[in-house]
């Protein structure tokens, strides 16, 4: 015989002991706790609790439901809150397939974007289970759990209705897989930093707007990376060595570059950035933010000057998946616990690489390609991503003495 169960929601101000009051209400009557959930929106709190009557149907209704209900609503009456009671059976759940997290940034983030989204994930035939709010500044960023949903139809879905909403949606299976990323592998030029490196280089050499228009078509995927770096090398030739050092000090770090590396190193993980800019410069970026791993290419000097040419091996498409591969190894991490960040498309191959792949203010041939998108100006908003909410990282910094920045102010 199915057991008869009770839903109790408590709706109202939220203040300290109400659940405390309801379960020790609860303590007194033959039952036992099958579900509870409990969320608090500005203040106003919503508690819902589902138990199953222990030992037997239960009485009628001036029995023990009866005697049940009459405390309950006493309880309810007391902390001026309104109650809501519902009876039913025990019919186990069946638990529905494909559990996704789908993270939704947007800066506003207007109700016609989350109408939009949910209105794709009905139509896939998928339930949202819960939302959660992970961030309201600088950026808004809601978390929906959603379940019943094939994860690369509902991608595809949710990347089209991203578009004509102009926010950044990002589908993950749930779950273990996305709680175990523990190597952050991140681009440098225009990823980590801002610009790119080999552009400040020319400005010293007087070629800035040559260099710029092969940088453009090499981050399009128009010409072969190699090739164009060694061209653009080419034209910084005669340069003094001294020239790295003013470089460095104009290199401004992507906002909220501090705060992503700060808070994945207090986690534990293990970061690592690879660049097809110059050690000369990304070397100071390892010593500056602790970071564990890293490659680039190197400049040739002699004699105090720049020759023009490139010194070892290209680090390119290919070698930049093939320095993720290394860096995994020597961290003993899985490659599907891995997460590749980049921009351009020499980072396409790192980006399929990996267990995730972000496409940070990408060009739209890295977009299509990862696994999520993220397009506001913020690099710490990839810790969402990750189901770190903003609320966490505020207060990690708080017990390590740094103030929050102020509101529309850049990151850390």
């Amino acid at each position: 015989m199915k057991q008869r169960t009770l839903l109790i929601t408590l709706t109202g101000p939220d203040r300290p002991g109400v659940t405390s009051r309801l379960f020790s209400t609860l303590a007194s009557f033959p039952v036992n706790v099958v579900d509870v959930e409990q969320v608090v929106i500005r203040g106003r709190l919503v508690l819902g609790v589902l138990v199953m009557y222990a030992g037997g149907p239960p009485t009628g209704t001036g029995g023990t439901i009866g005697a049940m209900w009459a405390a309950i609503e006493r309880v309810a009456e007391d902390l001026g809150m309104e109650v809501e009671l519902a009876t039913g059976t025990d019919t186990k759940e069946k638990r529905r397939r494909g559990r996704l997290h789908v993270t939704v940034l947007g800066n506003p983030l207007h109700p016609a974007a989350l109408a939009g989204i949910a209105g794709r994930i009905a139509a896939a035939g998928a339930n949202i289970d819960r939302i959660e709010r992970l961030a309201h500044l600088p950026v808004t960023c809601i978390e929906l759990e959603v379940s019943g949903a094939d994860p690369a139809a509902l991608r595809t879905a949710l990347a089209a209705e991203a578009v004509l909403q102009q926010v950044d949606v990002a589908v993950q299976r749930s779950g273990l897989h996305r709680r175990t990323k523990r190597l952050i592998v991140m681009d440098v030029d225009s990823t980590l930093i801002q610009g790119e490196v080999i552009e400040l280089l020319a400005n010293h050499a007087g070629c800035m707007d040559e260099v710029e228009k092969i940088t453009s078509a090499a981050m399009r995927g128009e010409l072969d990376f190699a090739a164009s770096l060694r061209e653009r090398v080419a034209l910084l030739e005669g340069l003094s060595a001294d020239v790295f050092e003013r470089v460095r000090k104009e290199v401004v770090l992507t906002p909220g570059a501090r705060t992503l590396v700060r808070t994945l190193k207090r986690l534990d993980y293990r970061f690592a950035i690879v660049s097809g800019g110059f050690t000369q410069i990304t070397d100071a970026l390892v010593e500056d933010l602790g970071i564990d791993y890293s490659a680039a290419n190197t400049l040739e000097v002699v004699d105090g000057k720049l020759t023009g040419r490139v010194v070892g091996e290209i680090v390119d498409r290919p070698g930049k998946a093939r320095a993720l591969e290394r860096f995994a190894r020597e961290a003993g991490i899985p490659i599907n616990q891995t997460v590749a960040i980049g921009d351009g498309a020499n980072d396409l191959d790192m980006i399929g690489a990996a267990g995730l792949g972000i496409a940070f203010n990408a060009k739209p041939v890295l977009r299509q390609a990862a696994d999520a998108a993220v397009n506001v100006p913020y690099l710490d908003t990839i810790l969402y991503l990750l189901g770190i909410s903003r609320e966490e990282v505020e207060a990690a910094d708080a017990e390590d003495g740094l103030t929050p920045p102020a509101a529309g102010s850049p990151h850390h």
